[in-house]
């Protein structure tokens, strides 16, 4: 099979496209041909070698051979203990507690990871679903506890979280203001934002308005600062950032009467009730474009570059 491979930590020119071997599956596992995979900050990260990228990765490289956390696809074949799916069954899931590896024509999944893919869903919005829609509804509803009538700030509103993370707000019943560049704010706009901030031109930290809940998916300024714009029973959750800003806001936890969080991810939760949103149309993936399996660099640039509007999409011929 052909897949995005990599050696080292370093810049998409590290990524080479290889012919490699079959994943081998285990009693417990399936073997799914990817149709599609999604681009993520996380696959950035590990590209790059962040700090907390090479404490799970390794140090000096990678201890896995191919990045990707998002697929989906259809089994080719199963492990021998596998009960719940068969060969022929469409569906998707997040690897990154499994491996990696969505970047290649095949791919090795543990069954208890998998959900089921909704007919109407193509495979291009289902892949797009499982890090940043998981991410996205675990900070609206799980730690903002978002009610109708409150008032909701997003920032990085364009980005793969931020957009989904928008249209879960509006179908709580919010007020969103969506912050990002001027080069997504249209977008952010079409997913439902009832305002759009550039944060080049406007600090939303240095404004009048209050939010009931800021969900910060980029974190570049101090939780201080956002700490200042919201109501004195607001509520703020990081679901991004530097090291150093994630940190602060652990430190401030513990110091402040208003409620800092950080969501730590829990890789395909409630997965199956998202798919069921999309398929619905309730909710959408903003894929701004689809990438073939060779030009995975070039997503990946644009990833890094901060430039993905929404989600980008690989898919395999």
């Amino acid at each position: 099979m052909r897949a995005i491979t990599y050696e080292a930590y370093g810049t998409p020119s590290v990524l080479s496209l290889q012919e490699v071997d079959l994943p081998v599956i285990g009693a417990s596992d399936v073997l799914v041909r990817v149709h599609a995979a999604s681009v993520n900050s996380w696959d950035r990260d590990n590209l790059t070698g962040t700090f907390p990228t090479r404490a799970m990765l390794g140090w000096r490289k990678p201890k896995i051979a191919a990045l990707g956390g998002d697929i989906a696809g259809r089994i080719s074949a199963v492990g021998s203990a596998v009960t719940r799916f068969k060969v022929g069954d469409e569906v998707l899931c997040d690897l990154s507690g499994s491996g990696w590896g969505a970047f290649a024509e095949y791919a090795r999944v543990p069954e208890q990871i998998l959900t089921t893919k909704p007919a109407a869903l193509s495979f291009s919005a289902a892949a797009a679903l499982p890090q940043a829609a998981v991410i996205a509804l675990q900070g609206i509803r799980d730690h903002g506890q978002v009610q109708a009538g409150e008032r909701v700030l997003i920032n990085g509103a364009g980005g793969g979280v931020g957009s989904f993370a928008v249209q879960l707000a509006k179908l709580r019943g919010a007020e969103v203001t969506g912050v990002d560049s001027e080069a997504k704010l249209a977008l952010v706009s079409t997913l439902g934002a009832d305002h759009v901030l550039d944060y080049r031109v406007t600090d939303y930290t240095q404004t009048d308005q209050r939010y009931d809940f800021v969900l910060d998916c980029e974190l570049h300024r101090s939780p201080l600062a956002v700490r200042r714009v919201l109501t004195p029973k607001g509520r703020l959750t990081v679901a991004g950032g530097s090291l150093a800003r994630i940190l602060q806001t652990f430190v401030l936890r513990s110091l402040t009467s208003k409620k800092l969080d950080v969501l730590m991810h829990e890789a395909n939760k409630n997965l199956a009730e998202l798919a069921e949103l999309a398929a619905d149309g309730r909710i959408r993936a903003a894929i701004e474009r689809e990438y073939t399996l060779e030009e995975t660099p070039l997503a990946m640039q644009r990833m890094c570059d901060g430039e993905v509007l929404g989600k980008a999409v690989i898919v395999m011929p």
